[in-house]
């Protein structure tokens, strides 16, 4: 009987401890689970939240009103724009703050702008409350194809003790990392509504978009754009004032700044009325200073060296008259780039993504090159002749034409030259095209006389001149030597249109080939001949120039392939990678840009590299910009460029970018990786 009577006993002790632990574990769940019931329509569930699992009486903590809308549905903000009613909630019993609102999204209602919160939002104000039993009262409007006023009561209990981070805490801290911080920039308002807004870090190489919410309804036309405009140091928003805008105080809400990478920045901003700052031009002096080194560079290019060549064989023909074919040769250079910046301000007016080589983007402008470069290589290779006669050197007309001639290099060289982009003509020509018309000429302009600067030097020295050998054989042996290396860049041009038109355009462009190689051969084959020959030999080389002239216009460029080796960049892959935190590497390039050619095969595609690319975890993003892609275009001009190549190394964990030099080694590259 001691012993049944013992285990009884036993068995009661067992069953209160089991009981024990099991409320134990159920206070310690909900304790970990402070969320009121919720309170559901088809359109959304709110429910009442709390950040810690207990609450010391006196004490300040936070509660929040969360809200989860189906599809399609939104809420709005404290200043819902030109529709709509914000949320509101009400704590009983208890002191407490204004709700603490997140940054908004804009969201247009058919003709009008609101702001509003899609998905998810967290609404949360601080409490102040003498016990754990917190109520609430809400509304909110839930807006798709029509609007629904809801609302709803709640009550949560915390027990009173030491608080501790509940399982809803991480709700508030993805609210506060969406909240918009204090500005680190100055900012005013004019009288007509610009905003200005200054800050060191602000440039056109890190600002692309910027929009501002107004605190207050009926400050700004909130349906209206906010045209942007950024410089060095800064940029303005033409905001449109609305009947609420008062030119006597501050203007406060939250500007949104977006990156070239795609990452969003928001702020608060609090910008009392004032004149529009100073505006930090850069100094037209340092530009053109820029725009001549880098036409000077130019000339050490690799599409410059068979203009090179032919350059060389005119100074040793007419040794004694340099000066003359100096003048010739640089005219031809300075009408060629004001004809470039001319057509390039015309593209641009008219709407075109147009930027320096612009023109190497139309497969037909690239195959006519490739056969005026071959027609070029037939002259010096002796099929024809055009121009002086490289070893009669004393006759008016020879030099009339060896003049010309030299023009002819001059516009020739400016041509050939435009896929290539040296050191300091980014800074240039971006600065160019951003200033007045006659600014962006003149920095063109100025290109030309540096191209053309080591030319007129060498003809103006006569201790150099005399250095070169008397005309001669030698000549004649020269001249058609140098007529490979335009054969070599017409080879060439025929990959690029290759790559913009694809195996039509190539089948075009060596049909070309034949039918200006034909004319070549029937004009030469009939020069020295009688008058009437002659014209029969000239009148058949215009026939199949003309020809030629019909394959042409039918050249057309074919839809771009797979990038052909690392990942296609798209700035929404790229914001994706940043916002990943993984480290990126931009190579924006084109199919004609030799000085892309050249780094990528010296610089990028190498062991060392590639290996630098996978133990770091870098992606690669590779722009094709043969074809002027209107996306890669933008972010070339977001980084204050209008030409390729371009390289930028985005560091992991949204590092500070760096741009790269236009001629790129491998020891550059593997310095910027290694240093991330």
């Amino acid at each position: 009987m001691t012993a049944v009577t013992a285990n009884g006993d036993g068995m009661k002790r067992l069953l209160r401890a089991v009981l024990g632990l099991l409320l134990a574990t159920l206070a310690a769940g909900s304790a970990h689970a402070l969320e009121s019931a919720p309170v559901s329509s088809k359109r959304a569930v709110a429910t009442l939240v709390t950040e810690t699992n207990a609450m010391e009486p006196g004490k300040p903590f936070r509660v929040g009103l969360r809200l989860r809308m189906a599809d399609g549905w939104h809420t709005y903000w404290k200043n819902p724009g030109d529709a709509g009613v914000p949320p509101d909630l009400t704590i009983q019993g208890a002191t407490q703050t204004p709700i603490d609102w997140p940054t908004p999204r804009r969201v247009a209602e058919g003709s009008v702008m609101t702001y509003a919160y899609l998905g998810e939002v967290l609404l949360p104000v601080t409490v102040t409350a003498q016990n754990g039993t917190i109520k609430a009262h809400a509304q909110w409007l839930v807006c798709k194809d029509i609007c629904v006023p809801e609302e709803g009561d709640f009550s949560v209990t915390l027990p009173v003790g030491t608080p501790i981070l509940s399982a809803q805490a991480g709700l508030f801290a993805a609210h506060d990392r969406s909240v918009p911080r204090p500005s680190p920039w100055s900012a005013r308002v004019s009288p007509d509504g610009t905003l200005f807004v200054q800050g060191p870090e602000l440039t056109p190489a890190t600002v692309t978009d910027a929009w501002f919410i107004p605190d207050q309804p009926e400050w700004i036309q909130d349906d209206a754009a906010q045209p942007l405009s950024v410089r060095m140091g800064g940029f303005t928003l033409a905001l449109k004032p609305a009947k609420g805008f008062d030119r006597t105080k501050a203007l406060t809400g939250v500007l949104s700044v977006r990156d070239r990478t795609g990452m969003e920045t928001d702020v608060v901003v609090d910008a009392p009325p004032g004149p529009p700052p100073p505006e930090a031009v850069p100094p037209l002096t340092q530009i053109l200073v820029f725009a001549f080194l880098g036409g000077l560079i130019l000339n050490l290019m690799p599409c410059v060296f068979p203009i090179l060549a032919m350059k060389a064989v005119s100074l040793a023909a007419h040794a004694g008259r340099g000066r003359g074919h100096a003048v010739a040769y640089t005219a031809g250079v300075l009408v060629t780039f004001t004809a470039l910046a001319t057509g390039l301000l015309a593209a641009r007016a008219a709407g075109s993504a147009a930027g320096w080589g612009f023109q190497f983007s139309s497969p037909v402008f690239v195959a006519a090159m490739t056969w005026l470069l071959f027609a070029v290589g037939l002259n010096l290779s002796g099929v024809f002749q055009i121009g002086a006669s490289l070893s009669g050197a004393g006759s008016g007309l020879a030099e009339r034409h060896g003049t010309a001639g030299s023009f002819f290099t001059g516009l020739l060289a400016v041509l050939v030259a435009t896929p290539c982009t040296a050191p300091f003509m980014g800074v240039a020509v971006a600065a160019g095209l951003a200033a007045p018309p006659v600014v962006t000429v003149l920095v063109f302009a100025m290109m030309g006389l540096g191209m053309s600067a080591p030319y007129i030097a060498f003809a103006s020295m006569p201790a150099l001149v005399r250095l070169i050998p008397r005309p001669g054989r030698w000549m004649e042996i020269l001249k058609q030597a140098l007529a490979f290396p335009m054969y070599g860049a017409a080879a060439w041009l025929v990959w690029v249109v290759s790559q913009e038109a694809g195996s039509a355009g190539v089948l075009a462009t060596a049909a070309g080939l034949v039918l200006v190689g034909f004319a070549g051969w029937v004009f030469g084959a009939t020069q020295a001949a009688s008058v009437q020959p002659r014209r029969f030999g000239q009148a058949l080389a215009l026939v199949a120039v003309l020809a030629a002239g019909a394959v042409l216009s039918g050249i057309a460029s074919e839809p771009p392939g797979a990038t052909a080796s690392g990942e296609a960049y798209s700035p929404e892959r790229l914001a994706a990678l940043r916002a990943a935190g993984k480290p990126v590497f931009v190579n924006m390039t084109a199919a004609w840009c030799v000085t892309c050619l050249v780094n990528e095969r010296v610089a990028i595609s190498t062991d060392a590299v590639h290996a630098a690319f996978s133990s770091g975890g870098v992606a690669y993003l590779k722009g094709d910009w043969t074809r002027q892609d209107p996306a890669i275009t933008a972010f070339l001009r977001q980084n204050g460029r209008d030409g390729v190549p371009l390289y930028i190394f985005f560091p992991g964990h949204n590092g500070r970018p760096e741009v790269l030099p236009q001629i790129l080694t491998e020891g550059e590259v593997l310095r910027v990786l290694h240093e991330s």
